[in-house]
């Protein structure tokens, strides 16, 4: 098992926390013993997630990244209030303990919730991990049913009606990740004016609300050790709020490289989802009408303007790279990444192909 689960190992340099100060805190909240450890999970790109050892106890706890000024982004109250609610209706989110506004503490807010341990996939499966073609397409649609999960989810019931605006909510999201990019600009890229252009004039009207995670995505899953088409678990909700669900099955989509896409997309693939037997970008939308009874119908739309927010949540990390306010060697290379994106999203609109 611990073979195929992500593993915390050394902590990234600059990107320490006080245990001085944590180990009493954790101690007179949580009522923990023994001696602290603290390690880091490599992974990820935004908030920032440690694996903490108190006594016998295991936590994770989550932070902001140092040195980000987008502060909507990392809501530590904002994400630990979503999961302190959501855990009794959405059983595979985790369940959130404690969080902690004392800048005294940690210099940032943070939140601690519970470690699930399984298989989380990135770019191939891992070492001596079979997937056959059959499990390869339970697991996809298990992926694509799990987000449909989610969209009926009563989020009155659980007490989050109020988290987020859903009038008009596809009207801001274009809107605010059109200045996202704008304020985190590093380069001149030809298709960010005309992408900008073709979604303000495209966009659809809007009356489905639902709760959405917003970064839904294969490595945003934990799966079982013992049964990969089996999800365990759903991470990183700092996204999460109430808005069209099509723009979350956009964003899946996004993350969704076909066998047929160019080489450029399959170069920067992050999950699987070109494995025999798994289902394709088309294949999940009719899944999902199916699962949601919702009507995908203007895809095109959804696709475009998640391949346009993937692109600028990846310049907005390079951003801070190129200002040092990260050492983060993966951060380097994500022009490549955001350019491919930018390429997909606007190809997506000019040919009205998913």
């Amino acid at each position: 098992m611990a073979a195929v689960c992500d593993q915390a190992g050394t902590i990234r340099a600059g990107e320490e926390l006080d245990l001085t100060h944590l180990r009493p805190f954790l101690l007179e909240h949580l009522g923990c013993s023994g001696p602290i450890s603290v390690q880091q999970f490599p992974s990820g790109h935004s908030n920032l997630t440690y694996l903490v050892r108190v006594g016998n106890q295991e936590f994770v706890l989550r932070r902001p990244p140092f040195g980000s000024k987008v502060r909507s982004a990392h809501d530590m109250a904002r994400e630990y209030r979503v999961l302190s609610k959501l855990h009794t209706a959405y059983s595979v989110a985790p369940r959130a303990f404690l969080y902690c506004e004392d800048f005294s503490i940690l210099n940032a807010p943070f939140y601690l919730m519970e470690p699930i341990r399984g298989m989380i996939l990135r770019r191939d499966p891992p070492l001596g991990v079979p997937f056959p073609p059959q499990t390869a397409r339970r697991l996809s649609e298990a992926f694509l049913d799990n987000l449909a999960r989610l969209h009926r989810t009563d989020y009155a019931a659980i007490g989050l009606a109020d988290l987020g605006k859903p009038q008009g909510y596809l009207e801001r999201q274009v809107k605010g990740w059109i200045e996202r990019y704008d304020n985190s600009k590093t380069h001149d890229l030809p298709e960010v004016e005309p992408i900008s252009s073709w979604l303000t004039e495209h966009m659809p009207v809007s009356h489905d609300t639902a709760l959405i995670h917003n970064d839904y995505k294969y490595d945003n899953v934990v799966l079982d050790v013992d049964d990969a088409t089996n999800i365990v678990g759903v991470l990183d909700w700092e996204m999460c709020t109430l808005g069209d669900p099509l723009t979350d099955l956009g964003t899946a989509l996004a993350y969704w490289t076909d066998p047929q896409d160019p080489e450029e997309l399959e170069e920067i693939r992050s999950a699987p989802t070109t494995l025999p037997g798994t289902l394709t970008r088309t294949q999940l939308i009719e899944r999902y009408a199916a699962a949601s009874g919702r009507d995908p119908g203007n895809m095109i739309f959804y696709l475009t303007f998640a391949r346009f927010k993937v692109a600028v949540i990846i310049q907005q990390i390079y951003y801070r790279y190129v200002q040092g306010l990260t050492h983060d060697s993966r951060f380097a290379c994500m022009p490549k990444r955001v350019h491919a994106l930018l390429r997909a999203s606007w190809h997506c609109a000019e040919s009205g192909a998913i």
